[in-house]
């Protein structure tokens, strides 16, 4: 909370602590012991997915895809200090039939398209999924290890939620409509704001239900979790709030079923205080929004009149995803060439919110076996190790932000790897083998 204060007050300390953080978890790396330089490795990817939008808010960043470059290299250390999975082959494969579309872009931008920029725009997602999932696959963390991680993708989304509410403190003074509002997004995209929000109301849902032994924790957990859910709901933006509600579903169902008979009751008390909760936050973001939001989720204009498409735009973006797939279905239409060409023939320049469209205008057929390997390959990894009790909340976390937001962020990249991970007890459990008794 702190943090989140300090960087709406002096956002160039964003740029200081972006550097200082980084070289902090850097360090760790190479002077702790082996043995955990694992897990700092996996907190370091945690971490910078949890504040990346907090940075690109603050607009000091040192640069925009620095959270994404940083999962990246701290992917990069694991794999050179600890190693890969020599099962872990399709994604050397997926990193590979990326390449292609680099150089099919070389050849196909427009002259104004700064080609280093635009590149990095839409490949830095998937490569950083690609060597994240190269170093978690089958790797090895215990229950409370995967707490942690949970514990430090949510601590700089509580410091977003800071800065939101310093920002913008009354929602009422920017409302103009129902459409999606970057006035309530602390002045960034609606839709990043949104997505990282919504991670963060799983993350503290698992703290709800998973890492509050107290009424007290649990009271605590409620109100971090109502106050982020208010300002995720208020930038009008449903994607974020959307895919927290699938993913926390996809959590409590497994945790549910997966839980002993007195673990269960707590569930359910749990949940009750969880979805009184939950009704009060609705209630006075419907009051503070003078009504709009409830218009906003009903697909409605600010006058009650029903919008003709509910995916506001992206099924148009989508289709023209697809007739470029069709019109070069082999090599794509080059990386950041569908942008480019809505620039030229549109005039405006408007970027993919669907990662799966995206993969197959800009990829052709190698983009389609892309999404097959990502689609797959978990699935596949699951049917023989199901200690991940997060699995489907990971997957579906991923597949859902893709589809609204493409993977501008690095947190479907890292959610997506951590379905990759073999989870285990902390401690191996003693077996004592029974002495016979000597026979006579």
């Amino acid at each position: 909370m702190a943090l989140g204060f300090l960087i709406y007050l002096f956002p160039i300390l964003a740029k200081a602590y972006f550097l200082l953080a980084a070289s902090y978890f850097i360090l760790n790396i190479f002077m702790l012991p082996p043995s955990k330089k694992s897990q700092e490795i996996f907190l370091a990817c945690a971490y910078f997915t949890g504040i990346e939008v907090l940075f690109r808010m603050s607009k000091e960043v040192v640069t925009y895809e620095g959270s994404k470059y940083l999962v990246i290299l701290f992917s990069l250390l694991g794999i050179g200090l600890k190693g890969i999975s020599g099962k872990g082959y399709p994604y050397f494969l997926y990193l590979i039939l990326l390449v292609p579309s680099i150089i099919v872009a070389s050849m196909t931008l427009g002259l104004n398209a700064n080609f280093r920029t635009n590149i990095a725009f839409v490949l830095t997602g998937p490569v950083c999924l690609g060597f994240a999932a190269l170093f978690c696959y089958n790797r090895k963390v215990t229950k409370e290890e995967i707490q942690d991680i949970i514990l430090y993708i949510l601590l700089p989304i509580i410091s977003t939620t800071t800065y939101l509410f310093f920002y913008n403190p009354s929602v009422k003074d920017v409302l103009s409509g129902t459409q999606s509002n970057a006035a309530a997004s602390g002045g960034f995209g609606p839709n990043q704001v949104s997505s990282i929000l919504g991670l963060g109301m799983f993350a503290i849902v698992v703290r709800i239900f998973m890492k509050s032994p107290t009424i007290g924790m649990k009271i605590l957990n409620l109100v971090i979790l109502s106050a982020m859910t208010y300002r995720a709901i208020v930038t009008f933006s449903r994607g974020g709030v959307v895919a927290a509600v699938i993913v926390s579903g996809a959590f409590l169902l497994i945790y549910f079923f997966k839980s002993s008979a007195k673990v269960k009751n707590q569930i359910v008390v749990s949940f009750t205080l969880f979805s009184v909760a939950m009704a009060i936050t609705w209630s006075v973001s419907s009051s503070n929004t003078s009504g709009l939001i409830d218009k906003r989720y009903a697909n409605e204009d600010a006058l009650g009149r029903e919008k003709s498409d509910i995916a506001t735009g992206r099924l148009d973006l989508f289709m023209e995803e697809m007739y470029g797939f069709v019109r070069n279905p082999f090599a794509g239409v080059g990386a950041s060439r569908i942008k480019d060409i809505r620039l030229q023939t549109q005039g405006v320049e408007v970027p993919s919110h669907n990662e799966i469209g995206r993969l197959m205008s800009e990829h052709g057929l190698l983009g389609l076996i892309c999404l097959v390997i990502l689609l797959i390959k978990p699935l596949a990894y699951r049917s023989s190790n199901k200690s991940n009790v997060f699995f489907f909340a990971f997957y579906c976390f991923w597949f859902a932000t893709i589809n609204h937001s493409g993977m501008r962020i690095a947190a479907p990249s890292f959610l997506y790897a951590l379905t990759l991970i073999n989870i285990v007890n902390d401690k191996n459990p003693i077996r004592r083998k029974l002495l016979k008794k000597p026979t006579k």
